[in-house]
Protein backbone atom coordinates (compact mmCIF):
# COMPACT_ATOMS: atom_id res chain seq x y z
CA UNK A 1 0.00 0.00 0.00
CA UNK A 2 2.10 2.77 -1.87
CA UNK A 3 -0.27 5.55 0.24
CA UNK A 4 -0.13 3.78 4.11
CA UNK A 5 1.73 5.96 6.63
CA UNK A 6 3.19 2.49 7.87
CA UNK A 7 6.77 2.02 7.36
CA UNK A 8 8.26 -1.55 7.44
CA UNK A 9 11.14 -2.09 9.13
CA UNK A 10 13.49 -3.41 6.79
CA UNK A 11 13.75 -6.63 9.00
CA UNK A 12 11.96 -8.35 9.01
CA UNK A 13 1.09 -26.00 18.22
CA UNK A 14 1.80 -28.96 17.63
CA UNK A 15 -0.52 -29.84 21.28
CA UNK A 16 1.60 -31.65 23.68
CA UNK A 17 0.93 -35.19 23.55
CA UNK A 18 -0.72 -37.35 27.20
CA UNK A 19 2.09 -39.35 28.73
CA UNK A 20 1.40 -42.81 27.54
CA UNK A 21 2.17 -46.25 29.38
CA UNK A 22 5.23 -46.81 27.24
CA UNK A 23 6.49 -43.19 27.86
CA UNK A 24 6.17 -43.01 31.33
CA UNK A 25 7.78 -47.05 31.35
CA UNK A 26 10.89 -45.31 28.91
CA UNK A 27 11.40 -42.71 31.63
CA UNK A 28 11.37 -45.08 34.60
CA UNK A 29 13.80 -47.08 32.30
CA UNK A 30 16.29 -44.26 31.97
CA UNK A 31 15.86 -42.86 35.48
CA UNK A 32 16.61 -46.54 36.86
CA UNK A 33 19.20 -47.27 33.94
CA UNK A 34 21.45 -43.96 34.94
CA UNK A 35 21.18 -44.05 38.27
CA UNK A 36 20.92 -47.81 39.84
CA UNK A 37 21.34 -49.31 43.37
CA UNK A 38 24.21 -46.88 44.23
CA UNK A 39 22.60 -43.39 44.09
CA UNK A 40 19.60 -43.44 46.18
CA UNK A 41 17.22 -40.43 46.02
CA UNK A 42 17.98 -38.65 49.17
CA UNK A 43 14.72 -37.09 50.02
CA UNK A 44 16.03 -33.59 49.68
CA UNK A 45 14.04 -32.27 47.08
CA UNK A 46 17.17 -31.18 45.35
CA UNK A 47 15.45 -31.40 41.79
CA UNK A 48 18.78 -33.07 40.17
CA UNK A 49 17.53 -35.39 37.33
CA UNK A 50 18.65 -38.59 38.05
CA UNK A 51 19.64 -39.29 34.30
CA UNK A 52 21.14 -38.94 31.00
CA UNK A 53 19.33 -40.74 28.66
CA UNK A 54 21.83 -43.62 27.11
CA UNK A 55 24.78 -42.79 28.93
CA UNK A 56 25.83 -39.55 27.05
CA UNK A 57 27.12 -37.92 30.10
CA UNK A 58 30.31 -36.32 29.72
CA UNK A 59 32.93 -37.47 32.10
CA UNK A 60 34.74 -34.75 33.86
CA UNK A 61 32.43 -34.21 37.12
CA UNK A 62 28.96 -32.28 37.69
CA UNK A 63 27.95 -28.74 39.41
CA UNK A 64 25.51 -27.46 41.42
CA UNK A 65 22.90 -25.00 39.88
CA UNK A 66 20.38 -23.01 42.02
CA UNK A 67 17.59 -22.83 39.36
CA UNK A 68 14.60 -19.75 39.41
CA UNK A 69 12.39 -21.64 41.94
CA UNK A 70 15.62 -22.24 44.68
CA UNK A 71 15.96 -25.87 43.52
CA UNK A 72 19.47 -27.00 43.71
CA UNK A 73 20.17 -29.41 40.34
CA UNK A 74 22.97 -31.22 40.58
CA UNK A 75 24.13 -31.18 36.55
CA UNK A 76 27.16 -32.17 34.20
CA UNK A 77 29.68 -29.75 34.37
CA UNK A 78 29.72 -29.69 30.67
CA UNK A 79 26.69 -30.83 29.14
CA UNK A 80 26.85 -31.28 25.18
CA UNK A 81 22.98 -32.47 24.77
CA UNK A 82 20.61 -29.83 25.92
CA UNK A 83 17.09 -29.53 25.44
CA UNK A 84 15.23 -26.26 25.60
CA UNK A 85 12.25 -25.47 26.25
CA UNK A 86 10.81 -22.10 25.80
CA UNK A 87 12.18 -19.16 23.37
CA UNK A 88 14.32 -17.91 25.93
CA UNK A 89 16.24 -21.14 26.28
CA UNK A 90 16.63 -21.55 23.15
CA UNK A 91 17.90 -17.69 22.65
CA UNK A 92 19.75 -18.15 25.41
CA UNK A 93 21.72 -21.37 24.51
CA UNK A 94 22.23 -20.10 20.89
CA UNK A 95 23.69 -16.85 22.17
CA UNK A 96 25.99 -18.69 24.69
CA UNK A 97 27.47 -21.16 21.12
CA UNK A 98 25.28 -24.12 22.39
CA UNK A 99 23.25 -25.77 20.12
CA UNK A 100 20.36 -27.41 21.44
CA UNK A 101 19.38 -31.01 20.45
CA UNK A 102 15.61 -30.16 21.13
CA UNK A 103 13.66 -26.97 21.36
CA UNK A 104 9.66 -26.51 21.73
CA UNK A 105 7.72 -24.22 19.05
CA UNK A 106 7.47 -20.66 19.57
CA UNK A 107 4.53 -18.96 19.92
CA UNK A 108 1.93 -19.06 17.17
CA UNK A 109 5.24 -20.68 15.19
CA UNK A 110 5.25 -24.46 13.99
CA UNK A 111 9.13 -24.07 14.83
CA UNK A 112 11.45 -21.54 16.21
CA UNK A 113 10.92 -18.47 16.52
CA UNK A 114 11.45 -16.64 12.89
CA UNK A 115 13.74 -14.68 13.98
CA UNK A 116 16.00 -17.78 15.23
CA UNK A 117 14.64 -20.15 12.27
CA UNK A 118 17.65 -19.82 10.47
CA UNK A 119 19.81 -20.64 13.47
CA UNK A 120 17.77 -23.44 14.45
CA UNK A 121 16.40 -25.31 11.18
CA UNK A 122 18.13 -28.36 11.98
CA UNK A 123 16.68 -28.39 15.56
CA UNK A 124 13.98 -31.21 15.97
CA UNK A 125 11.12 -30.00 17.95
CA UNK A 126 9.56 -31.78 21.22
CA UNK A 127 6.85 -29.45 22.50
CA UNK A 128 4.72 -26.37 21.93
CA UNK A 129 3.98 -23.44 24.03
CA UNK A 130 1.49 -25.30 26.00
CA UNK A 131 4.29 -27.76 27.59
CA UNK A 132 6.25 -30.24 26.11
CA UNK A 133 5.95 -33.78 24.54
CA UNK A 134 7.77 -36.30 26.99
CA UNK A 135 7.90 -38.86 24.84
CA UNK A 136 9.55 -36.31 22.34
CA UNK A 137 12.14 -34.98 25.19
CA UNK A 138 12.69 -38.71 25.92
CA UNK A 139 14.07 -39.62 22.30
CA UNK A 140 16.24 -36.39 22.39
CA UNK A 141 18.20 -38.08 25.02
CA UNK A 142 19.41 -34.95 27.37
CA UNK A 143 21.80 -34.33 29.99
CA UNK A 144 20.34 -31.30 30.87
CA UNK A 145 16.54 -29.79 30.11
CA UNK A 146 16.08 -25.87 30.36
CA UNK A 147 12.44 -25.51 31.41
CA UNK A 148 12.05 -22.20 30.95
CA UNK A 149 9.01 -20.63 33.31
CA UNK A 150 7.42 -24.24 33.33
CA UNK A 151 5.36 -24.47 36.53
CA UNK A 152 3.63 -27.27 36.30
CA UNK A 153 5.06 -29.42 39.30
CA UNK A 154 4.17 -32.90 37.87
CA UNK A 155 5.23 -32.29 34.69
CA UNK A 156 8.73 -31.09 36.13
CA UNK A 157 9.51 -34.49 38.14
CA UNK A 158 8.26 -35.98 34.56
CA UNK A 159 11.62 -34.28 33.18
CA UNK A 160 13.81 -34.58 36.43
CA UNK A 161 13.37 -38.55 35.78
CA UNK A 162 14.79 -38.05 32.19
CA UNK A 163 17.34 -35.45 33.16
CA UNK A 164 18.55 -32.38 35.26
CA UNK A 165 16.30 -30.18 34.62
CA UNK A 166 16.84 -26.32 35.14
CA UNK A 167 13.48 -23.70 35.20
CA UNK A 168 15.33 -21.01 33.94
CA UNK A 169 13.06 -17.97 33.74
CA UNK A 170 11.92 -16.12 37.19
CA UNK A 171 8.68 -14.64 38.13
CA UNK A 172 10.29 -11.21 36.63
CA UNK A 173 10.86 -12.95 33.54
CA UNK A 174 14.41 -11.04 33.14
CA UNK A 175 16.23 -12.02 30.09
CA UNK A 176 19.24 -11.26 31.50
CA UNK A 177 18.76 -13.09 34.77
CA UNK A 178 17.45 -16.08 32.76
CA UNK A 179 20.99 -15.44 30.33
CA UNK A 180 22.88 -15.64 33.49
CA UNK A 181 21.43 -18.68 35.18
CA UNK A 182 21.38 -20.64 31.93
CA UNK A 183 25.50 -19.76 31.00
CA UNK A 184 25.76 -21.00 34.86
CA UNK A 185 23.76 -24.51 33.81
CA UNK A 186 25.92 -24.86 30.41
CA UNK A 187 28.99 -24.27 31.60
CA UNK A 188 29.10 -21.20 29.86
CA UNK A 189 29.57 -18.18 32.63
CA UNK A 190 32.02 -16.21 31.01
CA UNK A 191 30.13 -16.07 27.25
CA UNK A 192 27.08 -15.10 29.15
CA UNK A 193 28.57 -12.05 31.40
CA UNK A 194 30.68 -11.21 27.71
CA UNK A 195 27.46 -10.94 25.80
CA UNK A 196 25.85 -9.02 28.81
CA UNK A 197 28.81 -6.75 28.43
CA UNK A 198 28.13 -6.09 24.71
CA UNK A 199 24.26 -5.64 25.14
CA UNK A 200 25.14 -2.71 27.93
CA UNK A 201 27.48 -1.20 25.41
CA UNK A 202 25.19 -1.24 22.33
CA UNK A 203 22.21 -0.33 24.20
CA UNK A 204 24.32 2.95 25.93
CA UNK A 205 25.57 3.84 21.98
CA UNK A 206 21.83 4.03 20.71
CA UNK A 207 20.29 6.01 23.58
CA UNK A 208 23.05 8.58 23.28
CA UNK A 209 22.44 8.86 19.08
CA UNK A 210 18.72 8.74 19.98
CA UNK A 211 19.19 12.54 21.54
CA UNK A 212 15.86 13.68 22.65
CA UNK A 213 14.27 10.77 20.88
CA UNK A 214 15.44 8.77 23.99
CA UNK A 215 12.76 10.18 26.07
CA UNK A 216 9.71 9.27 23.41
CA UNK A 217 6.79 7.72 24.19
CA UNK A 218 6.78 4.21 22.58
CA UNK A 219 3.94 1.52 21.88
CA UNK A 220 4.28 -1.65 21.07
CA UNK A 221 1.35 -3.55 19.91
CA UNK A 222 0.62 -7.16 18.05
CA UNK A 223 -2.24 -7.44 15.57
CA UNK A 224 -4.30 -11.14 14.53
CA UNK A 225 -7.69 -11.27 13.49
CA UNK A 226 -8.84 -11.53 16.67
CA UNK A 227 -7.67 -7.77 17.16
CA UNK A 228 -4.56 -5.53 19.02
CA UNK A 229 -2.89 -6.63 22.38
CA UNK A 230 -0.26 -4.42 23.69
CA UNK A 231 2.75 -4.95 25.28
CA UNK A 232 2.96 -3.81 29.08
CA UNK A 233 5.33 -3.61 32.01
CA UNK A 234 6.96 -7.33 32.70
CA UNK A 235 7.60 -8.88 29.72
CA UNK A 236 10.78 -8.64 27.20
CA UNK A 237 10.14 -5.83 25.19
CA UNK A 238 9.44 -3.49 28.18
CA UNK A 239 12.58 -4.19 29.66
CA UNK A 240 14.76 -3.18 26.46
CA UNK A 241 12.40 -0.09 26.18
CA UNK A 242 13.45 0.96 29.62
CA UNK A 243 16.90 0.39 28.94
CA UNK A 244 17.10 3.31 26.46
CA UNK A 245 14.45 5.49 28.52
CA UNK A 246 11.61 5.48 26.59
CA UNK A 247 8.20 6.35 28.13
CA UNK A 248 5.49 3.90 27.91
CA UNK A 249 1.81 5.52 27.19
CA UNK A 250 -1.58 4.52 28.75
CA UNK A 251 -1.99 0.97 30.09
CA UNK A 252 2.04 -0.04 29.06
CA UNK A 253 2.99 1.94 31.51
CA UNK A 254 1.55 -0.59 33.84
CA UNK A 255 2.43 -4.50 34.24
CA UNK A 256 -0.09 -6.58 33.04
CA UNK A 257 -1.64 -9.51 34.18
CA UNK A 258 -0.63 -11.84 31.01
CA UNK A 259 2.02 -12.11 28.42
CA UNK A 260 0.10 -9.01 26.03
CA UNK A 261 -3.32 -7.19 26.85
CA UNK A 262 -5.99 -6.62 24.64
CA UNK A 263 -7.27 -3.35 23.34
CA UNK A 264 -10.20 -2.31 21.14
CA UNK A 265 -10.03 -0.06 18.52
CA UNK A 266 -12.01 2.31 20.25
CA UNK A 267 -9.08 2.51 22.62
CA UNK A 268 -6.35 2.97 20.72
CA UNK A 269 -5.87 6.98 21.18
CA UNK A 270 -5.28 5.69 24.94
CA UNK A 271 -1.78 4.04 24.04
CA UNK A 272 -1.06 6.66 21.10
CA UNK A 273 2.52 7.80 21.50
CA UNK A 274 5.51 9.56 19.61
CA UNK A 275 6.13 6.01 17.84
CA UNK A 276 4.28 2.78 17.37
CA UNK A 277 5.95 -0.35 16.66
CA UNK A 278 3.41 -3.14 15.63
CA UNK A 279 3.87 -6.76 14.38
CA UNK A 280 2.40 -10.36 14.06
CA UNK A 281 2.98 -14.00 15.06
CA UNK A 282 1.56 -15.30 11.79
CA UNK A 283 3.85 -16.15 9.64
CA UNK A 284 2.18 -16.46 7.10
CA UNK A 285 1.12 -12.36 6.61
CA UNK A 286 3.40 -10.15 5.05
CA UNK A 287 4.25 -6.76 6.00
CA UNK A 288 2.85 -5.38 3.27
CA UNK A 289 -0.17 -7.53 4.32
CA UNK A 290 -0.26 -6.13 7.45
CA UNK A 291 -0.18 -2.57 6.34
CA UNK A 292 -3.35 -3.38 3.91
CA UNK A 293 -5.03 -4.29 7.19
CA UNK A 294 -3.86 -1.83 9.13
CA UNK A 295 -4.38 1.22 6.80
CA UNK A 296 -8.06 0.23 6.46
CA UNK A 297 -9.00 1.09 9.95
CA UNK A 298 -9.49 4.51 10.91
CA UNK A 299 -8.84 4.11 14.37
CA UNK A 300 -5.25 3.52 13.17
CA UNK A 301 -5.19 6.15 10.74
CA UNK A 302 -6.21 8.62 13.14
CA UNK A 303 -3.05 7.88 15.57
CA UNK A 304 -0.14 10.39 16.03
CA UNK A 305 2.43 8.13 15.11
CA UNK A 306 0.67 6.70 11.98
CA UNK A 307 0.49 10.55 11.17
CA UNK A 308 3.66 11.59 11.71
CA UNK A 309 5.30 8.14 9.79
CA UNK A 310 6.52 7.40 13.07
CA UNK A 311 4.83 3.42 12.86
CA UNK A 312 7.22 0.83 11.60
CA UNK A 313 5.75 -3.01 11.22
CA UNK A 314 7.99 -5.62 13.42
CA UNK A 315 8.60 -9.42 14.27
CA UNK A 316 6.10 -10.48 16.05
CA UNK A 317 7.94 -12.95 17.15
CA UNK A 318 10.63 -11.06 18.49
CA UNK A 319 8.95 -8.07 19.82
CA UNK A 320 6.16 -9.82 21.39
CA UNK A 321 7.00 -12.98 22.13
CA UNK A 322 8.93 -14.33 24.95
CA UNK A 323 12.14 -12.81 23.87
CA UNK A 324 15.88 -13.27 25.07
CA UNK A 325 19.04 -12.18 24.71
CA UNK A 326 19.83 -12.29 20.30
CA UNK A 327 16.18 -10.97 20.47
CA UNK A 328 16.84 -7.75 22.80
CA UNK A 329 19.92 -6.94 20.72
CA UNK A 330 18.32 -7.36 17.14
CA UNK A 331 15.37 -5.33 18.65
CA UNK A 332 18.15 -2.51 19.36
CA UNK A 333 19.11 -2.93 15.67
CA UNK A 334 15.35 -2.18 14.91
CA UNK A 335 14.95 0.39 16.52
CA UNK A 336 18.22 2.02 15.40
CA UNK A 337 16.96 1.74 11.97
CA UNK A 338 13.71 3.22 12.43
CA UNK A 339 14.50 5.95 15.16
CA UNK A 340 18.21 7.55 14.40
CA UNK A 341 18.07 9.10 11.08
Amino acid sequence: MASSPFVPSPVRRPVSRPVTATVVLAVCALALTSCGSSDPDDGTGSGSGSGSGSGTKKAGGTTTVTDATGTKVEIPAAPERVVALSEMDLDSALALGVEPVGLTAGRGQKGAPAYLADQAKDIPVVGAVTGPDVEKVVQADPDVILAGQLADKQVLAQLRKIAPTVVTIDAAKSWKTSLELTGKALGRTNEAEKFLTGYDTKAAALKKDLGAGAGASVSVARYSAKGTAVMQQGVFVSDVLKDLGFERPGIQSEKGEGHSTPISEENLKEIDGDWLFIGTLDPGTSDSQLLAALGKKAAYRQLNAVRDKHATVIDGSKWTSLGGAQAAVSVLDDIRKAMVK
